[in-house]
């Protein structure tokens, strides 16, 4: 079975030099696109992090700092990065919860204007998990009856993901053969930013979706305590979660001025 698509689709993988979505960074990425018309394109680079990386997370990807000292910063593949995805949606394995924040939060640093408004998102774990519950290597040996080799690295994660949602779509006839539903099909919950902490109730207002004011609206909590505004802008959060809260906050003063 082919992906019926009306745009091109970006799957990728990051490796990085931890979990933490707001410090950690990428020290590999891969990115295979594919074209409506069944066309492909990929691309693999190697990414200087700036940051030592742990000898634990070494272990694991096998990326040290010596492999990378002599590699462009993201900064520097930013703008070639983003040329090749910015037409596109994007699809991972678990990506919709680290892949793609991370990744904003790289293009955020390196002044790149990174927006998912005409994307969505296609999390083949989130699919593998609500059909098997399993994981990506046990995922391609079960749907494509092959074992992962060089699991952990990038290029070859990238590749088994692309193939897992190919056979996804062939067992699963539920499934529709399109991108947008199974974007919404791998959604877990409606959030404005990838983080999750900016979601949204059943009217469709923007409200915090944690701390102490959980469940309140934007609107609500800038209006009685406007200083939690700053306060989130100067706390560690992640920049895409601050870019998506100053948005809010443009729109509701402009609604007033208006």
């Amino acid at each position: 079975m082919n992906l019926q698509l009306t745009k091109p689709i970006c799957f990728f993988d990051l490796e990085t030099t931890g979990t933490n979505v707001a410090k950690d960074r990428i020290v590999e990425i891969s990115i295979l696109k594919i074209f409506p018309n069944g066309n492909k394109e990929s691309k693999t680079w190697l990414v200087n992090p700036e940051m030592p990386i742990p000898k634990e997370v070494v272990a694991v990807h096998g990326i040290s700092d010596e492999r990378v000292a002599n590699e462009p910063t993201f900064k520097e593949l930013s703008k070639e990065i983003y040329g090749m995805i910015k037409d596109s949606d994007l699809a991972g394995f678990n990506s919709d919860r680290f892949d793609i924040p991370l990744l904003a939060e790289e293009m955020l640093r390196a002044d790149v204007d990174f927006d998912m408004k005409h994307m969505v998102s296609v999390d083949v774990q989130t699919i593998f998990h609500k059909m098997e519950k399993r994981t990506l290597g046990a995922a391609y040996k079960f749907y494509c009856d092959k074992n992962l080799e060089d699991a952990h690295s990038a290029e070859a994660d990238t590749m088994a993901t692309y193939e897992v949602l190919l056979s996804q779509l062939d067992r699963y006839p539920e499934l529709e053969n399109n991108v947008k539903k199974l974007a919404e099909f791998t959604t877990r919950k409606q959030s404005l930013d990838f983080a999750g902490f900016i979601g949204v109730n059943k009217e469709g207002e923007p409200i915090f979706a944690f701390g102490k004011h959980k469940g309140k609206t934007v609107d609500e909590v800038m209006e009685k305590e406007p200083g939690y505004f700053g306060w989130i802008l100067n706390a560690d959060f992640p920049l895409y979660t601050k870019k998506v809260l100053t948005q809010l906050k443009l729109s509701k003063l402009n609604n007033k001025l208006s």
